[in-house]
């Protein structure tokens, strides 16, 4: 049997951690002891790191860095929303760097880290959170099927 090597179509199974310029991990998979698993080509991420996968199998370990147009994109002004500080409840007064979810139209949630709060207005940033930092992406590939 041929060792199998991530392609197009296959299903992986894999740990990831990434971690920020100054070496901090902003997300592991590792901590829970929970491996993430894919379809390459799925969307869940983006084309640049699959390409950085492409050509590895089981028992493979790689780290790569990332720019952040390659990674989760650059900030996009039109993601900052200003909302109303009566928006918010009482349970859950807006701060400075607080997470919170709002509920869309459609019922998803979409979560905002809070930027300012002025007065009456809040500023809500809804780019993802590392949206604009470069990272090093490091893999431990568990299983590869084709």
């Amino acid at each position: 049997m041929s060792e199998q090597v991530i392609g197009a179509n296959s299903q992986v199974i894999f740990h990831f951690s990434i971690k920020l310029a100054d070496g901090s991990a902003a997300d592991s998979t590792k901590v829970h002891n929970k491996p993430a698993k894919l379809v390459m080509g799925d969307g869940s991420l983006t084309e640049n790191f699959e390409k950085c996968l492409f050509g590895l199998a089981a028992g493979d370990s790689k780290s790569f860095e990332l720019a952040p147009q390659d990674a989760f994109g650059m900030p996009n002004p039109d993601n900052i929303y200003y909302v109303e500080r009566s928006k918010f409840s009482v349970d859950v007064p807006p701060q400075v760097g607080a997470i919170i979810a709002f509920t869309q139209p459609d019922g998803t949630e979409l979560p905002g880290v809070i930027r300012d709060v002025a007065g009456d207005s809040v500023t809500v940033d809804f780019n993802h959170p590392l949206a604009g930092q470069r990272i090093t992406f490091e893999v431990d590939i568990l299983e590869v099927r084709n």
